[in-house]
């Protein structure tokens, strides 16, 4: 804003700035010096601070923090060892149940075999047992059905020839007539 006294324009800015005392103090050289030294306190109070009291403490954090890792680590190579030999050890076990399974299928297959050709001999003695006897059967049955077969072939050759010539013939004639065709 632009007052008007008595034929002379001043701004409130340049009024403001006449009443202070001569500029922004940073950049005032007339306390340069304390400025400096106002910093160099502060400078060596924060380094202090942060040297002794800030770095420790984040350096033990650090420390912990790098420790549990390690920490962490060294359990999980620790598991991953026991878990690889248990994996191992497992592994062989199965091995070895699968070789005795096949060993005890092979064993039990070979006493089922030698059982199997046990009874196959026994069955075998018995049928050639039975066998012998029903051949011994079968040869006294046609040794008495032979004998039978002669005496009726010479009943009926004698019947026969007694009603063809009405003669009763002779029982020698008629027994060697019936060995004679029976033993061609």
């Amino acid at each position: 804003m632009a007052e008007s006294h008595g034929g002379t324009e001043h701004s409130t800015a340049h009024t403001e700035a006449e009443g202070g005392s001569g500029g922004f103090p940073p950049f005032d050289p007339s306390t340069f010096a304390s400025q400096l030294v106002s910093l160099a306190i502060a400078f060596v109070a924060l380094y202090v601070i942060v040297s002794r009291i800030a770095l420790p403490r984040v350096g033990s954090v650090i420390d912990a923090r790098q420790s549990r890792i390690e920490d962490d680590l060294a359990e999980a190579q620790k598991l991953r060892d026991d878990s690889d030999s248990a994996m191992a050890a497992y592994q062989a076990d199965l091995a070895a149940a699968r070789s005795r399974a096949q060993a005890i299928g092979a064993e039990a297959r070979e006493k089922m075999n030698v059982a199997a050709e046990a009874e196959r001999k026994t069955l075998e003695e018995r049928l050639a047992v039975k066998l012998a006897d029903a051949e011994k059967s079968i040869t006294t049955t046609r040794a008495k059905a032979m004998s039978n077969v002669r005496g009726i072939a010479a009943e009926a050759a004698t019947a026969i020839v007694q009603r063809l010539t009405g003669l009763s013939p002779d029982g020698k004639t008629v027994k060697a007539a019936v060995d004679a065709s029976l033993k061609g």
